[in-house]
C-alpha cells in the first residue's frame, strides 16, 4: 500500500486534526443550495489567503463519491502529464483513497498521461484541496493528476480523456482545477488581468483561456489544469461557468500594491 504523505500540513493549512476541521468549516458558508456540477476551479493559496474562496464553491457543491483532481505542477518535477500511483493520500483528517479503476479509465484514454510520484510529492495545490473534499464528502475518492507542460494538445488530450471516463461512471466523478489567478502585481493590474481570464472561462472556451493567458501575461498559474477542465466540460455538454466568489491576498495583508488573485468558478 502507497501512501502519499502531506507535503504542508502545517504551512499552507492546520496540521493537527482538530484546528484544520474548525478552520475548513469556518470557510464553509452555511445556508447555501448544493448543486451537481461537472467541476469547479478553486484556489489553493493557503487557507487564511484563499480559503473564503475555496469554501465558497464546496459549499455550492453536490459532491459525488469521486473527484478528478486536475492540478499544475510548481516544482516542475516529473513528467508533464502524471497520475500519482499512490493507493491512499494523507491529510491531518485521514487518508483518502486513489480511484484506482476511474484513474485506469482516465490513462487508457490518454496516450501522454505517466504513472509518477515525482511530480506530486512536493505539490500544495491539489493536497489543499482534500481537506474540503474530506469534509464535504468523507468517503471521496480521488484521481490526482497534475499537468506540467504548456501544450494546448496536451490539455486537450486530458480534457477529453477525463470526459469519457467520466461519462462512462454511473455516478458521474467531478471534475476540479486548481488554481490562483494572477500573481503579484497591483490590485488594479491583477483584477483586470483576472477579468480577461475569467471572461474566457465564462464563455467555456478552453483555447481562448489558454491563449489569453499566455498572450496578456496574466500568471495564473493553474491555465493548464484549467484549459483541461474547459475541454472536459465541453465535451460533457456544459452550459454554463459562474464566478461565485472573488478576492486577493491584499484583503488579508491589507497592501493593494502586490497580490495574488483568487477566484471561484463552477460549471455546469
Amino acid at each position: 500500500m502507497i501512501i502519499r504523505p502531506p507535503a504542508v500540513a502545517g504551512s499552507f493549512y492546520p496540521g493537527r486534526r482538530d484546528r484544520l476541521e474548525s478552520e475548513v468549516r469556518s470557510h464553509l458558508p452555511e445556508g447555501l443550495v448544493r448543486e451537481p456540477a461537472i467541476g469547479a476551479i478553486v484556489p489553493h493559496a493557503g487557507y487564511v489567503y484563499s480559503g473564503p474562496v475555496a469554501g465558497s464553491v464546496y459549499a455550492r457543491l453536490r459532491i459525488p463519491s469521486s473527484a478528478i483532481v486536475l492540478c499544475p505542477n510548481h516544482t516542475g518535477l516529473g513528467r508533464p502529464a502524471a497520475l500519482d500511483p499512490s493507493d491512499f493520500w494523507r491529510t491531518p483528517l485521514g487518508d483518502v483513497p486513489v480511484d484506482r479503476e476511474l484513474a485506469s479509465a482516465v490513462r487508457s484514454r490518454a496516450p501522454s498521461l505517466e504513472e509518477d510520484a515525482a511530480a506530486h510529492a512536493r505539490e500544495h495545490s491539489l493536497e489543499v484541496q482534500l481537506p474540503f473534499l474530506q469534509i464535504a464528502r468523507p468517503d471521496i475518492r480521488i484521481v490526482p493528476i497534475s499537468v506540467g507542460a504548456h501544450d494546448l494538445d496536451l490539455c486537450r488530450e486530458l480534457g477529453e480523456a477525463v470526459a469519457g471516463a467520466a461519462a462512462a461512471e454511473a455516478e458521474r466523478p467531478l471534475i476540479l482545477a486548481s488554481s490562483d489567478m494572477n500573481h503579484y502585481e497591483s490590485r488594479r493590474i491583477g483584477r483586470a488581468k483576472d477579468d480577461l481570464a475569467l471572461a474566457a472561462i465564462e464563455a467555456l472556451d478552453p483555447v481562448r483561456l489558454f491563449t489569453t493567458v499566455f498572450a496578456e501575461r496574466v500568471s495564473m498559474c493553474g491555465v493548464l489544469p484549467s484549459t483541461a477542465l474547459l475541454f472536459a466540460a465541453r465535451e460533457l455538454g456544459a452550459i454554463s461557468a459562474r464566478v461565485v466568489a472573488r478576492r486577493d491576498s491584499g484583503d488579508e495583508t491589507g497592501d493593494p500594491s502586490s497580490v495574488v488573485g483568487y477566484a471561484g468558478v463552477i460549471v455546469a
